[in-house]
């Protein structure tokens, strides 16, 4: 592929006014694969403006209508699933499987959220008066600006797009500029459809300049965004500008504890899966795993293997592939980092360690590292790549205390099978998800939501359906004497 891209504003493919381009990289290859627009403030405020003449409109639009457009977008994805797989492969590095999956789960996500058209509802209640009613109404809260990452592009688009549309948001996307192709091509979807125009909308560009434009415009109602801590912290220092509300899933640093009471096996097969999927870039997956001692050997022993005998490679040209490379240089440059940052205070490689040889592409070797110390940047700060910190602890307290030792609080996971631990680590653990003997991906029809410095809100299952609405209360007075 070899693209240029233009921002879609009201239903309109928008060229940019100025020659200020971002290159897109295909990891594996290190090859510009397209370019895209560096939005400006103007173009910005031009979609939002958009959005805002087609929501008063799309708002009163009946919900089962605007339930029939979510399948609609649904049913096209998976006519092109094939040609969207190739494309987030080529963009972001994925494994073929993974892009596959994320699209199966994508569109699953239409079809979850266009079922919820005749089911969210408002209230009646009880008034102090005689002759009212209070009606509680739940209302659209407005135009609403989604800003993608780059690690899920197309599965976190359709959990900005999905309950936007359905609750009679209109909306206006920045992709993330590591990995726009896919948002590019959802456009192209999107004006095959009669969507009406500036319902959808999307402008390429830097955070810096387009998210900075949308948190801080008047005329937002919701600013949703997934991202890092540093990215979430400005949006929400211009959202404060217009008090405008802030959805925001930011970094983790997941935990993962492993009782001696565990079925080994079945921990080392998900904390495996939790460093390899997407190549390690999720911020909900395990990022350090506390193993009790009297497991400790087995467990190293056994995840070292399966690590050091994944393979490395590019999807796009190789079969069986476990991990693909990093999103771009600067994620490969932080991963060697924090490594070489480790080794140097004492850690130990187990395996991996380094970036993996080749001509072209940012690729890691998956990584096992022992003799950590909980104040290493490595146990305290995101790693994002194929690296797997390990510690060990005696007692449950101790295991507890340092999992919960964090400024993050998206995700945890216990792999046991003593009921009292795991109803502990469901009491005691400060992340808003907490996974049992299984793998950190949560499910649609749950609540995906962080404690912490990992974000404020939360997505999917009624309660990310109801952050896109607000409360209208009408006190409603009636006489009696009717003639």
């Amino acid at each position: 592929m070899d693209v240029t891209y233009q921002h879609y504003i009201n239903g309109e493919w928008v060229p940019s006014d100025h020659d200020d381009t971002i290159d897109v990289i295909n990891p594996a290859t290190e090859e510009v694969i397209s370019t895209i627009p560096s939005g400006t403030k103007e173009e910005t405020e031009r979609a939002v403006a958009a959005a805002d003449e087609a929501f008063d409109s799309w708002a009163a639009t009946p919900v089962a209508d605007r339930a029939v457009y979510l399948m609609k977008i649904a049913d096209k994805l998976e006519e092109k699933k094939d040609h969207f797989i190739k494309t987030l492969t080529e963009e972001n590095g994925k494994t073929m499987d993974t892009s596959n999956a994320e699209l199966t789960v994508a569109i699953d996500y239409f079809r979850y959220m266009a079922g919820w058209a005749r089911k969210y509802e408002g209230e009646i209640l009880e008034s102090d008066r005689p002759n009212e009613n209070i009606m509680v109404f739940k209302k659209p809260i407005g135009v609403v600006g989604g800003i993608i990452p780059w690690n899920f592009p197309v599965f976190i688009l359709a959990r900005k797009v999905a309950p936007a549309l359905l609750t009679g948001c209109t909306i206006v996307i920045k992709p993330g500029q590591a990995t726009p192709n896919t948002a590019g091509e959802f456009a192209k979807l999107i004006h095959e459809l009669d969507l009406p125009k500036g319902v959808f909308n999307i402008v390429h560009g830097k955070g810096s300049t387009v998210g900075n434009t949308l948190a801080s415009h008047p005329k937002m109602g919701m600013i949703s965004m997934t991202g890092s801590f540093n990215a979430g912290s400005a949006v929400m220092e211009a959202a404060a500008k217009g008090i405008t509300k802030v959805n925001l899933e930011l970094g983790g640093k997941a935990p993962a504890i492993v009782s001696k009471h565990a079925d080994v096996d079945l921990a080392v097969g998900n904390v495996y899966a939790s460093r390899t999927i997407n190549n390690g870039q999720a911020c909900t997956n395990a990022e350090r795993v506390y193993v009790h001692e009297d497991v400790a050997e087995e467990f190293t022993r056994k995840i070292t293997e399966k690590m050091k005998n994944a393979k490395v490679g590019n999807s796009m040209n190789e079969q069986n592939i476990d991990v693909g490379p990093l999103v771009n240089q600067d994620q490969i440059d932080s991963v060697s980092a924090m490594v070489d940052n480790a080794v140097k205070a004492g850690a130990k490689v187990e395996t991996g360690g380094s970036r993996k040889e080749s001509d072209k592409g940012f690729f890691y070797q998956p990584t096992v590292l022992t003799a950590v110390k909980q104040d290493m940047e490595i146990i305290q700060e995101e790693i994002f790549g194929p690296v797997l910190p390990i510690m060990t602890y005696k007692n449950f307290d101790d295991a507890i205390k340092m999992a919960n030792d964090t400024v993050f609080g998206l995700s945890s996971s216990i792999f046991s099978e003593n009921i009292h631990e795991i109803m502990r680590a469901a009491n005691e653990l400060k992340f808003g998800e907490t996974f049992v003997n299984r793998e950190n991906f949560e499910a649609i029809q749950g609540f995906h939501a962080g404690r912490k410095q990992s974000g404020l809100g939360g997505a999917d299952g009624k309660h990310g359906l109801e952050e896109h609405l607000e409360t209208h209360v009408v006190y409603m007075q009636y006489k009696n004497d009717i003639n």
